[in-house]
């Protein structure tokens, strides 16, 4: 009981605290490329939303989507993307072709982000900087020469796609306030929300 109450709180903080940093500065975070590798950036905060440690990491191969929420930095440890979750059991989307689970549907659209990306630049709060499985939100830098040139946030746009949707804390609020936008054009029929089931769950 101990352990989930101190659980919760973690959660409480980080969903206030991580925001309570500045906005992210995409000039520098597009400056952190590096030609023919993905560049993965975790900034650790405190309460204050100070930056108290960053960790880098390079990768040739790019970064694998072990579920439809987590991120597989090395043998040792995971990101979480926090407050977000795929929906529950089996979805059909027919103008995506997608037939099978809703975990899957989201793990696969995690991929596709992940893979694109050449730079991943992520954010956690200060209490887990040594945890296996780290809680973040994350960006993306994706440039292709002559049509796009963005840093989007992971968890904006896989929900936006209806691939994974707002968690809801128990007394019903959304447990990231800021996706709610996001979610709203989910619903309007991408992804997991094309399935009549979803919107009863």
């Amino acid at each position: 009981m101990k352990g989930t109450i101190i659980a919760a709180l973690a959660s409480c903080i980080l969903a206030t605290s991580a925001f309570a940093a500045p906005d992210i500065d995409k000039d520098y975070v597009k400056s952190l490329a590096s030609p023919g590798k993905t560049v993965l950036v975790v900034e650790y905060y405190d309460g204050s939303g100070k930056v108290v440690d960053r960790k880098g990491f390079a990768s040739a191969s790019g970064y694998k989507a072990v579920s439809a929420t987590d991120i597989q930095i090395d043998d040792k440890t995971t990101l979480h993307l926090y407050g977000v979750e795929p929906c529950s059991g089996e979805m059909v989307n027919r103008t995506e072709g997608y037939s099978g689970s809703c975990s899957g549907f989201a793990q696969q659209e995690l991929q596709v982000m992940l893979r694109s990306a050449k730079v991943l630049f992520c954010r956690a709060f200060v209490s887990e900087q040594n945890a296996p499985s780290q809680d973040a939100t994350c960006y993306g830098y994706y440039n292709y020469p002559g049509s796009l040139d963005s840093v989007d946030m992971l968890e904006d746009e896989l929900v936006s796609l209806g691939a994974l949707r707002v968690v809801k804390n128990p007394d019903g609020s959304p447990a990231r306030a800021d996706l709610e936008k996001a979610q709203r054009i989910g619903k309007q029929g991408y992804g997991m929300w094309a399935d009549p089931r979803v919107k009863g769950q």
